[in-house]
């Protein structure tokens, strides 16, 4: 089984989220980073410390990040050798698809899980040197789920 690295609760208030997980959890954060996919700018912390990590995103109404009904847990991410091959899988495997970073030059997608009422993120192994630079700059690679045909 490859690691997840990283789970994600979208939040309509960042800052709140950050404060309760940190006096509950004793977990640290990195500083909230402003950012836009397509038409939605949104905001984006993760845990310091190494995975797996915490993340949190507050986005707005009807983006991927909805929290306009509150917050709540939304994926689960994992690294995969091939985000198009993985999400192929997926789909064939009756979960479908949820949204698509790669139309935005993103190569992540969620997939809807209905037997635990969360998505679950594929993220192409390609952007893991980036994320690391960004978020973990000590870290080590991590595992990717490998999407040879036939594996």
């Amino acid at each position: 089984m490859t690691a997840f690295y990283h789970v994600c609760f979208v939040t309509p208030d960042i800052e709140q989220a950050m404060r309760d997980l940190r006096r509950s959890a004793g977990v640290e954060w990195s500083d909230p980073v402003a950012d836009r996919l397509g038409e939605w700018d949104y905001r984006i912390a993760f845990t310091t410390g190494g995975p797996p990590f915490i993340e949190l995103i507050e986005g707005p109404p009807g983006s991927p990040w909805d929290a306009s009904r509150g917050a709540r847990f939304d994926h689960i991410g994992f690294w995969t050798s091939d985000v198009r091959q993985g999400s192929r899988r997926l789909e064939d495997e009756g979960m479908p698809l949820d949204f698509s970073g790669c139309p935005y030059g993103r190569p992540f997608a969620y997939h809807q899980l209905d037997s635990i009422g969360a998505r679950i993120e594929l993220v192409d192994i390609g952007r893991q040197a980036a994320f690391l630079s960004k978020w973990h700059p000590e870290g080590r690679p991590m595992p990717a789920i490998d999407e040879t045909p036939g594996t």
